[in-house]
Formats: structure tokens, sequence, C-alpha cells
């Protein structure tokens, strides 16, 4: 810094603005990489209608295979492409492939009531799927060198940008089909994924040393990185419940509009949002251990609220307590393992997604052979959801007991 003041004002603010690109590109694409994530979910209920896309619920949750198995994939092998490349060549190939998604979903609405119509859709959900899972590790590697000595807080912004996408998804899907024109939240989410895609070409980011320390070969994971991963799996399971079933068990089994569901939907990818803005704020006056022990506990509780709400009010406040009980854990998870294992660098972030979309595969497709063969319906699945909750709050408590130096 001291150097490039000496070396003129011109250098200070090329300087400067590279730094704000960087920030720029980071936090932008994290916003533009929600969107696109909730598109399929907020889109549900034209995937599911009649006159849409005529899916059953069965079919609606194999809909999501694909861009579970592929973001797995995406997220295992991402540290590997990185070291074969680069963290921002593999941050570009998941841009690409979001935008890939994108336009699948909106040319399916050509074909959207021939047979032809789900086979375009299972590619577009694994280019998601793939997108999802080499974009958002290099994300989170990129977001903690913006501001290394506050890795937290830098999580906790991409991730809360991430959120602000999420929600806007279904606000923006109801406002497009009063428009008659659901398939414009795609276009939108093609568009700004072409502009960061752009900037990904041009602007250069910081990976930091962890990244140039990387072989080709795959790192050897400390065991207690492990009970990291199982809490991902676990929240995994608690979100997606969340996120993509709440149309379907607000509409179908408790009788509400499709305007009411899209709103509790918003609700709750808002308050995940606020959440993640509040909790960043928090953690300079309480530590982000304890942040991190008392969400699960409180994802329980929201799981018990959804599963009793009945009206319309009731629904809306509790899938937003919902969110803001989701809010910050998958960030705490990532940035709290990033301290505790500083060496394993983009690893860290591409195995914790992994872990997380394996949680969300299991909520994904489960759900309907669950329902199938309990009979429990989505208000007992959400009741399964809470005890789901209660291991995730002991398994917090594990990783958070003692202060563990960071591995070497």
């Amino acid at each position: 810094m001291t150097t490039a003041v000496r070396g003129g004002a011109g250098l200070v603010v090329v300087h400067l603005g590279r730094a704000d690109a960087r920030s720029v590109l980071v936090y932008g694409a994290g916003l533009v990489q929600g969107l696109a994530l909730v598109s399929f979910p907020a889109a549900s209920s034209i995937l599911l209608s009649a006159s849409g896309y005529d899916l059953s619920t069965t079919q609606y949750g194999l809909m999501f295979v694909p861009q579970v198995v592929l973001a797995i994939t995406g997220a295992a092998t991402s540290p590997l492409l990185a070291a074969q490349w680069s963290l921002q060549r593999v941050l570009q190939v998941g841009l690409v492939s979001n935008l890939l998604a994108m336009l699948l979903l909106v040319l399916s609405q050509a074909v959207s009531t021939s047979p032809a119509a789900y086979p375009v859709l299972l590619c577009a959900t694994g280019a998601l799927g793939f997108g999802f899972g080499t974009t958002v590790p290099a994300l989170n590697t990129f977001a903690a060198r913006l501001r290394p000595a506050d890795q937290d807080r830098s999580i906790l912004t991409l991730n809360a940008l991430l959120g602000t996408g999420t929600a806007l998804a279904p606000l923006l899907i109801a406002l497009f089909l009063a428009l008659g024109a659901w398939w414009l939240l795609p276009v939108l989410a093609a568009a700004g994924l072409v502009m960061f895609l752009v900037l990904a070409l041009r602007t250069a980011l910081d990976a930091g040393p962890a990244q140039q320390r990387t072989t080709g070969q795959r790192q050897k994971l400390p065991t207690r990185f492990w009970w990291y991963a199982t809490a991902a799996v676990l929240y995994g399971v608690c979100e997606t419940l969340f996120g993509n079933w709440s149309s379907v068990y607000l509409t179908g089994e408790r009788a509400l509009s499709a305007q009411t569901a899209s709103l509790a939907l918003a609700a709750f990818w808002a308050c995940v949002t606020l959440g993640r803005v509040i909790v960043a704020a928090l953690t300079t006056r309480v530590a982000a251990t304890v942040v991190f022990v008392v969400l699960p506990v409180l994802i329980a509780a929201s799981n018990l609220a959804v599963s009793s709400s009945h009206g319309a009010v009731a629904a809306v406040l509790a899938f937003a307590a919902a969110g803001f009980a989701c809010s910050a854990m998958l960030p705490l998870t990532l940035s709290l393992a990033g301290e505790e294992f500083p060496r394993l660098g983009a690893t860290s972030s591409g195995e914790l997604i992994a872990a997380y979309q394996v949680g969300y595969g299991f909520a994904a497709f489960g759900v309907a052979p669950l329902e199938s063969a309990t009979g429990i319906g989505l208000a007992g699945v959400y009741l399964v959801g809470a005890g789901v909750a209660i291991v995730l709050a002991v398994i917090a408590r594990v990783i958070t007991a003692g202060t563990p130096r960071p591995a070497t």
C-alpha cells in the first residue's frame, strides 16, 4: 500500500479500481447465482400445473437428481480442476454452465406440452448443478481473499447476496406470471451471468497461497473435517425442505393460493439474506461458534411452526422464521472450517458444498418416496426435518467443543 501511494495518485486509483472490480465480480456473481439456483423451485407452480408442464410430484422431485449429482461432482472436483487450470478458470466454467441452464429452461417453454420438455428440464438442472458446484466454492475462496483478516464477514456478505438472489426469484416469478411471461426470470438470470462472465474474463482474482500449494492429487482430509461435512449434509436437508417443497406443501396440502406460496418462499429467502446480514454484524460482539450452535435449535423450532401452520399469514411468518434460522448456518460452516483447516484452501469449500448438495439431494428427491412409503404428508415431513435439525445441533456442539488450533 505504501509503495502504491509513493508511485502516484494515478496508481492508487488504478489499484482501488481493480479492488472494486474484484468485489463487484465476487459479490455480483453470488447474487446472480442465487437467482439462477431458485429459478426451478420458484417456477414449481408452472412445472406442476396442468396448464403448464403438468409434472407429477415424483417427476418434480426427480428433476433435481441431475442437479445434485453434477453439483457434487463439480464441487468435489473443483480443487483438482483448479490445480490443472486455475480457480478463476473454474469460476468461468461454472458461470458458463449456469448460463446454459438458464437458456435450456427458457427453451423448454417451447416444448412444455410435449414429452420432450422433461429431458430438456433434466439437462437444465444438470447444467445448473455443475455450475453451482464449481461457482460457489470458487466464490467463497475468492471472497475470503478479499479481506483475509475477516473471513467470516466476507463469506457471510457473499452468502447474503447469494440469498438476495434466491429471495428475488419467487418475487420476480410472481411478477412475470402476472405479465404472462414467467420465462423472463431465467432470461434475466442469463443476462446477469453473461455480464459477470465477461467481467470474470477481464478481472484477475486472488485465490490465495493455499491454491498455489495445491497439487494435482486429492488432499487427505483431517478426521475433524468430517464433522463439518456432516453438518453441511444435515443443513442441506433442512434448507431444501423449506426451499424446494414450500410451494407444493402450501398449495397442495394447505390449499393456499400460488401467490401466497410464492410470498412464503420469498419470505424464506429474504429472511435468509437478512439473517446473514444480522449475523455478520452480530459476530463482532458474539462469537461465531455461539451463533453456530444456536441456529440449528431455531431451525428445529421453525420446522415445527411450518408443520402446524394453516392460514396464509401463519405460513408466511413460519417460513420467514425458517429463513432467519437457516441464514448463517452454511456460511459459518464454510468459514469455521476454513479457519481451522487453512491449508485445505479451495478443497475445504469444495468438499463442503458437495456435502451440502448431498443433503439437498436427500430432501429434493427423497420426500416423495418418504410420503408414499409412510403416508405422513408434507406436514409430517417437516416434523422429520425438526428431528434432523436436532441432530445438526448436536453436531454443531461437537464442532465447537474446545478450541482446536488450525490444522497444519
